[in-house]
Parts: structure tokens; sequence; C-alpha cells
């Protein structure tokens, strides 16, 4: 589900399901989730239907400034800590250019970061592969989607003992109106003490070159944060071990996952008209 943050603000509207949902929140990132649990009465199909009303905002990450930010030791041991598929040693620390590091300053440590991914991968969803996040492919194969660019930036970030998090939604067209949306969006943020946490788009820089210094330290109000984090154990546990990444329902028929093939799944939007 959605969450409520500082650049976003959601209620449920409404709901048809089978069963009231229980929301849980799992305990490493603080996602919130609706969990439901129930036994079909026939073979018959199962819909569920959940509406919300969002209100986005902007992101200006490097013009907000807070100085009393921080992150508890707990929260940086995860930040900086290596995920199933997102190594902070090894292979990919061979690519970083080590002269255009700038440890003093940690969001020109950033920025280097931010144009080394860029200048690495491009954006390339036409072989297979991509989309998994594995920092190990797209050092390899120096293309992917938005999964693969923010692997890899947080990789780098963490190796360089800077704080970075995952965060996936869904995007939205910049023009207003109803449509359905096709797929995920995802972006990354790296901590500085003393700010905040920084946002980075460098898939969407990757695509259009003239808003690439936008892209470093700011977001755009066209998207929906769902959740944070790799490796996301649910609340309740799944059997089926950790997900890479939250973002589409998961469903598990008798301990074990039941697969997209066998399910539909529909996400839409209608911006609300003021007046």
């Amino acid at each position: 589900m959605p969450q409520t943050t500082a650049a976003q603000q959601i209620s449920r509207l409404r709901q048809a399901v089978p069963v009231e949902p229980k929301q849980t929140t799992e305990s490493k990132y603080g996602n919130r989730m609706l969990h439901f649990d129930l036994e079909p009465s026939s073979t018959d199909p199962i819909t569920f239907q959940v509406t919300w009303q969002i209100t986005r905002n902007e992101v200006l990450g490097l013009a907000t400034v807070d100085p009393a930010a921080g992150l508890d030791d707990a929260e940086r041991k995860i930040y900086l800590a290596a995920n199933l598929k997102v190594p902070i040693d090894g292979k990919p620390l061979t690519l970083i250019d080590p002269n255009q590091l700038s440890r003093k300053d940690p969001i020109q440590l950033g920025r280097s970061l931010y144009e080394q991914v860029d200048n690495h991968m491009r954006y390339d969803k036409s072989k297979p592969g991509f989309g998994n996040g594995d920092v190990l492919w797209a050092c390899d194969s120096g293309f992917g989607n938005c999964t693969d660019f923010h692997s890899l930036f947080i990789s780098w970030a963490r190796s360089q003992d800077l704080p970075a998090r995952f965060e996936i939604g869904f995007p939205l067209p910049p023009e207003r109106g109803t449509g359905k949306i096709s797929g995920y969006h995802c972006w990354a943020q790296f901590h500085v003490d003393g700010h905040g946490w920084v946002p980075t788009d460098i898939s969407e820089a990757d695509k259009h070159p003239d808003l690439k210094s936008y892209y470093f330290g700011n977001l755009t109000e066209n998207r929906v944060q769902f959740t944070v984090g790799r490796d996301i154990t649910l609340e309740p546990a799944q059997d089926s071990g950790p997900l890479n990444y939250f973002i589409y329902p998961h469903v598990e028929v008798d301990g074990k996952t039941w697969t997209t093939e066998k399910t539909q799944r529909a996400f839409a939007f209608r911006d609300k008209v003021d007046g």
C-alpha cells in the first residue's frame, strides 16, 4: 500500500474485497501493508479492489535542510549494509573512478556517484535480464531499467559509507486526467547528517538529459511511493522468503507463492479536480 511521508499524504477511500484486511507494518523499514487471509469457498476468481486518495508534493531535497536530521545506529546499519543483489564490495567497486570522488562533502560525493552511474548505464529494456536490481548484472550489462540504475547507485554509495535507500512506487503522467498505470518506477535516496534524505532519479535523468541536474536532489510530484527497501519480510511473514522488492501484491496459497501468471493486476489513476 502507499505510505504517508513528507512528500505524500494518503487515505483509503473505499474497497471491494472478500474479507476485511488487517493493516500491518513490517519492522525493518516500517512499510505498511494490507494483509488478507481467507479460505475460498468456490473455484470462482477472487477479486480485491482498493482505492486510495493521495496528495503528492514535489520533493526539493537540496533546498530543504534539517539541522536535526540524523540516523540512529540501527538505521545507519540498515542503510549501509549489503542486500542479496546489492553487494558493497568486489566487482562494483572496480568501476568507480576514485579521482571523481569527494569524500569531504557527502552531497558532492553523491553527485559524483550519480554522474558515474549515468555514465555507465543506459536505459534499455530491449534485452532480457533487466529489472531485478542485480548489481553484478548491471556492472556487466551497462543497461537496464530504474531498478538496475538505482541498485548500482546504492551499492556504490554504501561502499563509500554514504547511507542510501531504495524506494519504489508508480509513475504518473505530467498531464492531468485519468488513465492506466503500466508498471512501477523506483528511485534512490542518500542520507546526509544535518541535511536529511537527498533523492536521485538517475534513470529518468538518463531518459531526459535536459532534466539531469534537476533529478539530482529533486523529484517531481508525478509519482506515488509504495515501499522502501530490499529483501523485505512481510508482516505476517511470508513462507517463500524475503521479497527482492515489494510493489505488486504478494499471494501465497498453502505456503507457496501463487505465480503472477495465475493472477490479473490492474492499476489506474484519476486526478481530482478542485472546485
